[in-house]
């Protein structure tokens, strides 16, 4: 790939960039996982949590830096999916359930949403100065009748791949200080233990191993608890097949994963789209996805935001609420010109 510099405000109408690589020119759009076989080519990659596909192979690929342009603040309100109380109540539901042996941790969400009808290429441009995350990604697409905006920061990755070799990072644990209490450490081996057992339906026997346990990693503004699960993929295993298997990731649904997902399409009424899905790309045998976390999509002129936070027995409602809000307020504020 060539290092370029591309002038300010040069945003063609699709594009893609995530790690200093910025992709252009469209090949094809793959919107069906069992049609998709990327042999060969750069594809974008954006899946929502309810299972939709989206593949965008690009012809033109260099190495360059987020083509910079301004942001125009967002000063319209935001709504929630779920205010305050219902929200609660939803957290006293999930221990219901835990109590109940139905289900051990499940990931609630609620999405925020505003109208807005401009590019939000200029918030991405603010985000990577302002909240600089290390899966940071952005997508615009407007081609076989899809437009789409996807702006990310991200701080999790769920696929690195490397060959025949394959990473991810769940993250549980978000707090302003890094000090991390028991609740949090057995939420993050639950879901470790869960995406050791997802691994292990595409990795070769004896392969999958944690690498990292309950580390802690600093972020802008947060600090997060973080541990490691690394395999080797079985011979001849493809994308779909991987898909399959992993999707969603265990960190924004729960344990065990079919109880949760169960629960959540119950008490979140509300589709989460892109955020919770993953984000990122595939270039022949090598990739990187991160969890669609931290994240905003704009379809026609809505905007939505995503935060959520895992419950488990010991969680307090209240708390869990804050927490939804101390994922989002940074974000949110940057969005609205407030920082």
């Amino acid at each position: 790939m060539v290092a370029m510099n591309l002038q300010t405000n040069f945003h063609p109408d699709s594009m893609f960039w995530k790690s200093g690589i910025l992709a252009t020119n469209v090949k094809q759009v793959v919107t069906k996982l069992s049609e998709f076989d990327p042999k060969s080519g750069f594809w974008a990659i954006a899946t929502t949590f309810e299972g939709d596909f989206l593949a965008v192979e690009f012809s033109e690929v260099i190495e360059s830096e987020f083509p910079e342009s301004t942001w125009q603040p967002i000063t319209g309100n935001w709504s929630s999916s779920l205010n305050q109380d219902a929200y609660m109540q939803c957290v006293k539901t999930i221990q219901a359930e835990i109590a109940s042996g139905e289900v051990y941790q499940v990931n609630l969400c609620r999405v925020l949403k505003t109208e807005y009808k401009n590019s939000i290429a200029g918030l991405f441009s603010t985000i990577l100065k302002e909240n600089p995350a290390p899966q940071a990604a952005y997508l615009r697409l407007n081609h076989s009748g899809i437009s789409i905006e996807i702006a990310s920061a991200s701080p999790e990755l769920f696929i690195s791949r490397d060959g025949d070799q394959i990473k991810c990072s769940p993250i549980k644990g978000t707090n302003k200080v890094a000090e991390f209490g028991e609740k949090d450490r057995a939420e993050n081996i639950m879901i470790l233990d869960l995406m050791r057992n997802d691994f292990g339906r595409i990795c070769q026997p004896g392969s999958v191993e944690v690498t990292r346990l309950l580390d802690i990693e600093s972020h802008p503004g947060l600090f997060h608890l973080v541990s490691d699960v690394e395999g080797k993929l079985k011979n001849g295993i493809s994308w779909p097949e991987i898909f399959t298997q992993v999707l969603p990731a265990g960190s924004i649904s729960g344990a065990p994963k079919s109880s949760a997902l169960k629960l959540i399409s119950k008490l979140e009424k509300i589709d989460r789209g892109y955020y919770c899905g993953t984000f990122g790309y595939i270039h022949e045998d090598q990739a990187e996805l991160s969890v669609g976390i931290r994240l905003f999509s704009k379809i026609d002129s809505t905007l939505s935001f995503g935060t959520g936070a895992g419950i488990t027995w010991a969680s307090d409602p209240e708390s869990e609420w804050n927490e939804t809000e101390l994922k989002a307020n940074k974000l949110i504020a940057i969005a609205s010109g407030k920082i």
